[in-house]
């Protein structure tokens, strides 16, 4: 079974993740859809994909939210709801497996999908679908589950906020060398999808594996940017900075000191460096991702 993760987590990132993501390439994907699009979001979480994408479409639309939690799909489907309302949207729930979001452009049919996504793309409704997408997703795979849906696919492929290994925590610390190794090789253990997780391999694994296929690939860059000071896009970025920076140090920490059980002593010194500069307002974090959209043959 695939990781889980925390729904305040996902929640605190959706803001940073939003303003990341890759605007040329999400409308390139677009442009490739016909026109009342159905989308398959595998690893949906509360669903930020969603709402992020949609109101960029504009226009009447399906999705399945796919995801291995049964709590995450009900909390899907309340966030969901919620923030629809708080934009004026009106909101339906024909029954207890469809919401519809009545937007302006057209509804929004929303359906959710429990299932082992180790199982994908055998457990996947793939004939009723005109793209399949995924946020924070890929990074999380193994290769052998990565050819198994190249090879499933006639349609588009979006998988967005792939890590690529870059990262920089400032000011410098000593022990950023030891931190970043022991993340990296914790981010290639098995995460539950019949391998090594690719990792930051992610975005040259998914060129090589659809261009293979005659897929046609395009990625851009998607980084995470998070200061205590200084100026960020959004006011929302600027209120909760603090507690993201803070998840990103304690993940950061937690994950290297898995790998390097012999430092733990200088990985646990460095959170605390760090856990002081985030309360001084003094860290800047930038964490590397890429957005990566595979076409088809044809398109």
């Amino acid at each position: 079974m695939p990781e889980d993760f925390a729904p305040d987590w996902l929640d605190l990132r959706e803001p940073f993740d939003a303003y990341a993501r890759s605007e040329a390439l999400a409308a390139t994907l677009l442009v490739h859809l016909p026109a009342r699009p159905r989308f398959i979001d595998l690893g949906a979480g509360t669903g930020s994909l969603l709402r992020w994408l949609a109101p960029r479409l504009g226009r009447a639309q399906a999705w399945t939210l796919v995801d291995s939690s049964l709590e995450m799909v009900e909390a899907a489907f309340d966030t969901i709801a919620d923030r629809a309302d708080q934009v004026g949207y009106a909101v339906t729930a024909p029954n207890k497996r469809t919401l519809l979001v009545h937007a302006p452009g057209g509804a929004w049919r929303i359906e959710t999908l429990v299932t082992d996504l180790a199982d994908a793309p055998d457990s996947l409704p793939l004939h009723d679908a005109d793209a399949v997408v995924s946020s924070a997703l890929c990074d999380l795979v193994s290769r052998p589950w990565l050819e198994r849906m190249a090879a499933a696919l006639r349609i588009p492929f979006y998988a967005a906020l792939c890590v690529d290994g870059r990262e920089r925590f400032l000011p410098p610390h000593p022990v950023d060398a030891r931190v970043a190794a022991g993340f990296r090789r914790d981010q290639a253990r098995d995460k539950g999808f019949d391998g090594a997780a690719l990792g930051p391999r992610a975005p040259a694994v998914i060129a090589e594996v659809f261009g293979a296929r005659g897929f046609r690939v395009e990625s851009a860059p998607s980084d995470w940017l998070a200061r205590g000071r200084g100026p960020l896009p959004h006011p929302t970025l600027r209120d909760t900075a603090g507690r993201f920076l803070s998840e990103l140090v304690l993940g950061h920490a937690e994950a290297a000191g898995r790998q390097d059980r012999r430092g733990g002593g200088r990985i646990g010194a460095w959170m605390d460096a760090r856990l002081d500069q985030v309360a001084q307002g003094r860290l800047s974090v930038r964490i590397g991702h890429r957005d990566v959209l595979a076409l088809p043959p044809g398109r």
